[in-house]
């Protein structure tokens, strides 16, 4: 049986500890099946369940906003290399080299992205085929 501290989940107790099983049992004894994506009836002794609910909701939001940023930006060079594609093209772009930086910035962009996809899918599909 696992231990992992109270901390983690986002309560300021660090001392305070709980095992994943008795978390476990607390969200399947507190969720019907209809909700099964809710937190808000696990119990953790000396912690209200808004903290562990205004914990997890900013982590989510945080984690989204990160997400959401990092693909815009990979949107943006890709925006940028069409941009001075096209500037190459119709001989409005000075430097042919600043098409080619923009294009293998907004490749590799978009390779790390399509990499780091495929893992959080594999990790994703490994964790739905764990036997409990």
């Amino acid at each position: 049986m696992s231990v992992m501290p109270v901390a983690a989940v986002g309560v300021t107790d660090p001392g305070a500890m709980i095992s994943g099983a008795d978390l476990y049992s607390q969200m399947a004894a507190g969720l019907g099946t209809a909700d099964v994506g809710s937190i808000e009836n696990i119990s953790v002794p000396g912690v209200g369940t808004s903290a562990i609910t205004e914990a997890a909701s900013a982590r989510s939001e945080s984690f989204g906003n990160a997400l959401g940023k990092g693909l815009q930006s990979v949107e943006n060079l890709d925006i940028t290399a069409q941009n001075k594609a096209i500037g190459a093209a119709t001989g409005d772009l000075n430097d042919v080299h600043d098409y080619v930086i923009a294009a293998v910035e907004a490749q590799t962009a978009v390779e790390l992205t399509t990499t780091l996809r495929n893992k959080a899918l594999e990790s994703f599909q490994q964790i739905m085929g764990m036997q409990l």
